[in-house]
């Protein structure tokens, strides 16, 4: 080779291995740095909870019933905040069809409902107050099921009519032209269940995605989006461990099965991070997503919200919590209560570590002055460059010994390990087996009481 400096290079990058390390989008960083988010449920049904829209197709609540005098996005969105939430997804037509906008394409939502005589928009509303609350406004719209047109997943008309499943999929392209143009940029787009591909009968999104919201990220949405993220496989706030950011599929589900070990893959060569949903009601009526007075009791406890902090931002997945909005058209006080008790809770413990470091080498040590009580270990990868470790242990000191205190794979945007409190005189983290250099933006010890 003539050109020396080129040898050179391509040596180093054999050896380090960046050919195959795969990288995320700007995107999927700012959104793994986020952590913490909302999705926010509200349809008809919360007026008509013996509706069952599998079962009614042509019996769909009447509009008239939906009028919430107390309407206030601000206390949905000021919520979201005070529990540490970074974004907020609303659900603006679930399996209904009923629409929270006023949509075009056809009659049944708001703008035929006695709420503001027609006249309000609960989208525009919530875009105001996440501006106003610098919360990141993300919008969920189901293509795959719809009561109003008799649709059912994975997108398809009951009746199997040609004509009629193509007028559906021009009603959902309408729809969402009308979402994705007139309300800005969206951080998140959500599709529960996925999309069904032009191939096999749906409608045509990717093209939509790419032309008016191409920044955004994209919950189970159709291969080919730019910025993808992944289902971990259940909704009850537990992700896999390990749990890799990198996979060789998407996953594309509505929720109703449980699928077990969707770990992802270090060898994967799409980055598609794992989000994992849950309701903070969880069970009864809806399993939770939609208010009922009944599923007051599901409210989950400060300590079990903080369990699933730990089984969602605690390995590498972002957290979405569930919330629900009442007839008054707000959130219920004692959630509101909880969410603020959460969000407290998360920066009491995690504002402030003992000791923190970082650096792009095998070994990262924390020493002290004296022995010190240590319970946690804060772990972070900077994903901008990939998810590079594949294997590490961490060590602690004591009494002149070092003792193993864990032995992992996935470290990934966030690790968090938790142990029984003990008093070290230095602790550290071992890479033992990485993809090229490891780049560690984090590593923080803490001692939680």
């Amino acid at each position: 080779m003539k050109n020396p400096t080129l040898l050179i290079l391509l040596i180093f990058i054999c050896l380090n291995g960046y050919s195959q390390i795969v990288q995320p989008t700007k995107e999927q960083v700012e959104w793994a740095d986020c952590e913490i988010g909302a999705i926010i449920h509200f349809d008809i049904n919360v007026y008509d909870p013996s509706y069952q829209w599998r079962k009614q197709w042509d019996d769909n609540p009447k509009l008239e019933i939906f009028n919430p005098t107390q309407l206030n996005t601000d206390q949905w969105v000021k919520s979201v905040k005070d529990m540490g939430g970074e974004y907020a997804v609303l659900v603006v037509k679930h399996c209904t069809g009923f629409c929270l906008w006023p949509t075009e394409a056809h009659d049944y939502g708001i703008k035929s409902s006695p709420w503001k005589n027609g006249e309000g928009d609960i989208l525009a509303d919530f875009i105001k107050s996440c501006k106003k609350y610098k919360v990141r406004p993300g919008v969920y719209y189901s293509a795959a099921a719809n009561g109003y047109y008799k649709v059912d997943n994975p997108g398809l008309v009951n009746s199997g009519d040609e004509q009629e499943q193509k007028a559906y999929n021009k009603m959902v392209e309408q729809q969402l032209t009308e979402l994705y143009t007139n309300y800005g940029k969206f951080f998140e787009i959500w599709f529960d269940g996925g999309c069904l591909p032009p191939e096999k009968g749906g409608p045509d999104i990717v093209t939509l995605l790419h032309k008016h919201q191409p920044q955004a990220v994209v919950f189970q949405g159709p291969e080919g989006t730019n910025s993808l993220i992944r289902w971990v496989g259940n909704e009850r706030g537990v992700a896999p461990y390990p749990c890799w950011s990198t996979t060789h599929t998407t996953t594309s589900s509505g929720g109703d099965v449980e699928i077990d070990r969707l770990h992802g893959s270090p060898d994967g060569p799409l980055w598609c991070p794992g989000e994992a949903d849950f309701p903070i009601r969880h069970g009864g009526w809806q399993g939770g997503w939609f208010y009922h007075e009944d599923n007051t009791k599901h409210l989950m406890s400060l300590e079990t919200l903080l369990d699933k902090y730990y089984t969602t931002a605690g390995r590498n997945t972002n957290m979405l919590i569930g919330v629900v909005v009442d007839q008054r058209g707000l959130v219920p006080e004692v959630d509101v209560k909880r969410m603020k008790e959460f969000g407290d809770e998360i920066k009491k413990r995690f504002d402030n570590p003992i000791k923190s470091t970082s650096g792009s080498k095998k070994e990262l040590l924390i020493k002290f002055k004296k022995d010190t009580e240590l319970n946690h270990v804060v772990l972070q990868e900077d994903i901008a460059k990939g998810e590079r470790v594949r294997a590490f242990k961490i060590l602690g000191e004591k009494d002149g010994k070092w003792l193993p205190l864990f032995k992992g794979t996935c470290i990934g945007h966030k690790y968090i390990h938790q142990f029984e409190t003990m008093k070290l005189s230095a602790i550290k983290v071992i890479i033992e087996e990485s993809l090229g250099t490891p780049v560690i933006r984090n590593y923080s010890v803490y001692n939680i009481q």
